[in-house]
């Protein structure tokens, strides 16, 4: 079927762009966070669009005095990719790879506002990240990422917090990876389920620092990499021979308390400490989420509320596992005086981890 998509010059394959390749997988995601400067609020949000299922999706999460209140909308596509709206929530490009806006009309979830991002520099592109569950393909995506500004509001749970002065990052990935319903015949032989994720968008006056690792059981990365952006002139610096110290909260797969070490393309050291306090819980905006994960089909159109009490949070729980933990940081480079920063310190541990001390599906830090 044609859309208005099809008549831009944007085409990657020779089908119409409403249904993109073959893969049912497919997906195109936006992701935003923003944190307010004394990290006492973090708000995440995420959107989606699956072709092949017919489905566009969306959550917006606040966390805030200890209480994580999450919008969840879904409809039918219709087709329509261009069209990103899901019940009342909009996503307009005010201006590619710089300014987004995020609008949230009243209704009965009690969380509504207008949010305002726009690019501290120019995205970067991460390495493309595939991988196969034996002969089948797990990943193939390919993900920018951004650190912003935000200006605006929201309301959540009666209280309207001003965005001025926030900082956070968005991304936007697209291609391939489970998404919807589980496939119902499993890849044989059974493979044991093991996926190691940090991720580290981190924001300082001058810099924006972006760290993700993807190991295998043995804690070898098959997706690394690391950059230093300055803010000043947008120059972007990889970051060589980087690796991240964990420290485990007891009776948990979360960690505490992290450092990064690595080098500029001169030799000069780079290190970076992390304090990391409570966790966004990644289910509050989809991932992971039992019945409303991203591309299950809700309905014809779909709007819900719900809400998470950090304190009845169980850390044990995998359900639990895909966290985001609100970071300060301190960043130093070739010994310079640390300067501080705040961010996130994304974490889904899921089977053996050799360097973490994990051996099974899913035990728990000591």
């Amino acid at each position: 079927m044609l859309s208005r998509a099809d008549d831009y010059p944007i085409h990657q394959t020779p089908e119409p762009i409403a249904v993109s390749g073959t893969d049912r997988n497919f997906y195109d995601r936006y992701f935003f966070s923003a944190q307010s400067p004394d990290g006492s609020a973090v708000i995440g949000a995420a959107l989606g669009v699956y072709p092949h299922l017919n489905i566009i999706d969306c959550a917006v999460s606040i966390l805030h005095a200890g209480q994580q209140h999450s919008l969840f909308a879904s409809r039918v596509l219709g087709g329509e990719r261009m069209d990103l709206r899901i019940g009342p929530v909009r996503l307009d490009v005010l201006e590619p790879l710089h300014k987004l806006r995020l609008s949230i009309a009243p209704n009965d979830t009690g969380i509504s506002g207008e949010l305002n991002f726009t690019g501290r520099a120019a995205p970067i592109l991460e390495p493309r990240f595939i991988r196969r569950n034996g002969t089948r393909t797990l990943m193939d995506v390919t993900r920018m990422t951004q650190g912003g500004q935000w200006q605006g509001q929201i309301t959540a749970a009666g209280t309207t917090h001003d965005l001025a002065g926030w900082r956070g990052t968005r991304d936007r990935s697209w291609g391939v990876r489970p998404i919807g319903a589980p496939d119902p015949q499993a890849v044989q032989p059974p493979t044991p389920p093991q996926f190691f994720w940090l991720w580290t968008p981190t924001a300082f006056d001058d810099w924006h620092l972006f760290f993700h690792s993807n190991d295998d059981e043995h804690g070898r990365p098959w997706n690394r990499a690391g950059v230093l952006v300055r803010l000043k002139d947008g120059a972007e610096f990889p970051l060589d021979d980087a690796r991240m110290a964990l420290a485990f909260r007891p009776g948990s797969r979360h960690a505490g308390a992290a450092r990064l070490e690595a080098r500029l393309p001169d030799g000069r050291p780079v290190s970076v400490d992390f304090a990391i306090g409570d966790n966004f819980m990644m289910r509050g905006i989809g991932y992971g989420h039992p019945t409303r994960g991203h591309g299950m089909f809700q309905g014809a159109e779909a709007l819900a509320h719900e809400v998470i009490d950090l304190a009845s949070v169980d850390p044990a729980n995998p359900m639990n596992a895909h966290v985001q933990g609100l970071s300060t940081a301190s960043l130093s480079i070739a010994g310079a005086a640390p300067v501080p920063g705040r961010g996130l310190f994304e974490q889904l541990a899921i089977g053996p981890h050799a360097p973490s001390g994990f051996r099974e599906l899913f035990d728990l830090a000591g």
